[in-house]
């Protein structure tokens, strides 16, 4: 894998990290991120953008070009740098492009961008690696990135929900305890649940306003009306 600066038809400056041994049978080529620390999250996705060559637009390369890579994983609870071996990865998926280039394209700088998503987990320790193997392909990956979902903060029946990170499975609901805001209290303990989409499921139990106090919005604020036992 070679790190190539290159321009697209509009004459932006892409970056990229490129392979192209399509002539040599056996290719057997790695090219791994930075350790990523996992911050919390159970399950995170990678994003991919890339090129690939056809191999029909190249000739004499029918028995060695390939049209798809590989993506890989590691976990580790702190970057060990260059001491990886390839059996310590585990295999996420193969990867092929929706559309690939020819040399007329690449004569006039049309990129035909893929991006492609893999979920990476369940994860436990700290961090991870990604580690992507080219077979004999002739690809350039032009960006990757690595995301998680949450659900966002919120109030809901008077109640503050926190910011929660989704849970390792795509089935999985998080359970979330609501805080009554001030001036209420709990008439039913708050609950809901942050499903693997990132979205507030199921609200249930809520908070009302203490006496003296009446509901404007998300608060509670001093009744306007006189109080009477």
């Amino acid at each position: 894998w070679d790190a190539i600066n290159e321009m697209d038809e509009f004459f932006s400056v892409i970056h990229t990290y490129q392979v192209c041994n399509v002539m040599t049978p056996n290719q057997n080529n790695w090219l791994r991120t930075n350790w990523i620390q996992r911050d919390g999250a159970l399950r995170v996705y990678a994003e991919i953008k890339f090129t690939l060559r056809d191999c029909n637009s190249m000739p004499g390369v029918l028995g060695t070009c390939k049209e798809t890579f590989n993506l890989y994983f590691m976990e580790s609870d702190r970057d060990i740098g260059t001491n990886i071996r390839e059996n310590q990865f585990i295999k996420i998926d193969t990867i092929a492009a929706d559309e690939s280039f020819t040399g007329v394209d690449l004569g006039v700088r049309r990129l035909k961008l893929n991006t492609e998503v893999r979920d990476v987990g369940p994860l436990s320790k700290r961090g991870f690696y990604l580690a992507f193997q080219d077979i004999g392909a002739c690809i350039a990956i032009v960006s990757v990135r690595v995301y998680y979902k949450k659900c966002s903060a919120m109030v809901q029946n008077l109640a503050v929900f926190p910011e929660a990170v989704t849970g390792a499975d795509y089935s999985s609901l998080v359970e979330v305890r609501g805080q009554c805001v001030r001036h209420a209290e709990e008439r039913d303990t708050p609950k809901m649940y942050c499903s693997a989409e990132g979205e507030w499921l199921v609200p249930i139990g809520k908070c009302v306003c203490s006496a003296g106090y009446e509901k404007q919005g998300d608060m509670c604020i001093e009744s306007s009306l006189p109080f009477t036992c």
